[in-house]
């Protein structure tokens, strides 16, 4: 067999060919155009990898030329050395490249790519803050098994190292459709949120030093609250934007086995369920009082007595809800840097989230159904949200409705970019809407 610089030219080829096969996603991805990923977030995302590909490439023609000039003479180890190198990050790209494929190849399926385009769209909008100077990363969403979301947000780490053009969010199938889709779809948006304010690090800080003047005896709650600081954060999002649609989807998705919802676990990130939702309660309460905030307390604590646990699992129980609404207001208090002086709770819609207005913007719905088609997504979500907890909505005309608005907003969105592009005004479609069927009584 040949020697060492004759296999290592040959492999290096081979990694050149293969690297030519990975072809730009608008290449070979077919999909409707109103289910196509928004421009900006393309953009970022073929730019992303090209130029990845194309740093690549140049290293693997300079190692080429090195390996038959200058590196003839060093010894095969160092060829190797050099080569596994390049070769590390060869599948470190293709390893980017499906980070994103799959949220791209969903586009081309029926139904589904529709729906992925307007989450985005709604997913872009919960990202909207009232905040000067905040630039807000393009954001794609896509669908997969599971009974919770998640999101790996802008510009955090890829494979290589290589910091991400968007945000990807993922999107349980069984969220799939219902007001559910936004709790979990906003709560990741605010872990988002969150990186933009650098949040969390400013809210543990007030919070360990808050935790200094409580009672000694609350001290292994406050350890716990101060853990959880980042689900708390997102959540804290989700409720401001969906006000008890949030709460509602909470329910849904930690609805497990009692062992599960009763179960503390010091080393998990998230506020164990039980807890969890009389958390969102609290937040809830104090942003928008209402009576509807103890029922769903009382529900939860109905479905899940907190009955039959040990003396100190109790006490610390006991502990963690006597202090909720204490964390619920250093929270919803906080003031991080990036806002100026303003506290979360200023930037956050408060006065259109309260449960009169958004049933009395219920009732403008029935009146008029196109009213939902002009309400921005997140304020169409609480509005439903709000409809379904005080049972004027049935889940099999909410499920309807929320299809037939994800379809509108890609619809919308889709025209709109269509419409930048040219010089005339794009002439209005029709589409025929399900809202007018809505029932007033569940």
């Amino acid at each position: 067999m040949a020697g060492a610089a004759w296999f290592l030219e040959q492999e290096c080829r081979a990694l050149r060919t293969r690297l030519a096969l990975v072809h730009p996603f608008v290449l070979h991805e077919s999909m409707l155009p109103a289910a196509a990923l928004a421009p900006d977030a393309l953009i970022a995302i073929e730019r992303f990898l090209l130029l990845g590909r194309y740093e690549l490439r140049r290293r693997l023609d300079d190692y080429f030329h090195w390996l038959l000039g200058p590196g003839a003479t060093e010894s095969p180890a160092e060829q190797q050395r050099r080569f596994v190198v390049l070769r590390w990050r060869f599948n470190d790209v293709l390893a980017q490249f499906d980070t994103f494929q799959q949220a791209i190849t969903q586009r081309s399926e029926s139904g589904i790519g529709i729906w992925m385009s307007g989450i985005d769209v709604a997913a872009v909008d919960a990202l909207r803050l009232p905040v000067p100077g905040l630039t807000t990363p393009p954001v794609i969403c896509y669908l997969d098994r599971g009974p919770g979301a998640a999101i790996r947000r802008a510009r955090t780490r890829l494979a290589g190292g290589d910091l991400s053009p968007v945000a990807i969010i993922r999107v349980p199938r069984e969220r799939m459709v219902g007001h559910g889709i936004a709790s979990s779809l906003v709560h990741e948006v605010g872990h988002q949120v969150a990186a933009l304010l650098d949040l969390v690090p400013s809210l543990q800080r007030e919070v360990a030093g808050v935790a200094r003047t409580r009672p000694t005896g609350e001290r292994p709650a406050w350890r716990l609250w101060h853990r959880w600081l980042s689900e708390i954060a997102a959540d804290l999002h989700s409720v401001g934007v969906l006000g008890v649609a949030s709460t509602l989807g909470l329910m849904g998705v930690v609805s497990l086995p009692r062992a599960f919802v009763m179960r503390v676990a010091e080393d998990d990130p998230h506020p164990f369920p039980w807890i969890r939702v009389h958390l969102s309660c609290a937040i809830g309460n104090l942003l928008y009082p209402h009576p509807q905030w103890a029922s769903v307390a009382r529900l939860w604590d109905d479905l899940y007595p907190p009955t039959g646990l040990g003396p100190e699992r109790q006490q610390l129980f006991t502990m963690l809800r006597r202090t909720c609404p204490v964390i619920a207001g250093l929270v919803v208090g906080h003031r991080p840097a990036a806002l100026s002086g303003l506290a979360l709770r200023d930037v956050l819609p408060v006065q259109e989230r309260t449960p009169a207005r958004l049933e009395r913007l219920y009732d403008e719905v029935l009146a008029d159904p196109t009213y939902l088609y002009r309400a921005r997504p997140a304020l169409a979500f609480a509005i439903l949200g709000q409809a379904r907890a005080g049972g004027r909505l049935r889940p099999e005309d909410e499920s309807r409705v929320i299809d037939d608005l994800l379809t509108r907003w890609a619809l919308d969105s889709t025209l709109a970019a269509a419409a930048r592009c040219v010089p005339a005004p794009h002439p209005s479609i029709g589409y025929q809407t399900a809202v007018p069927t809505l029932l007033t009584t569940a």
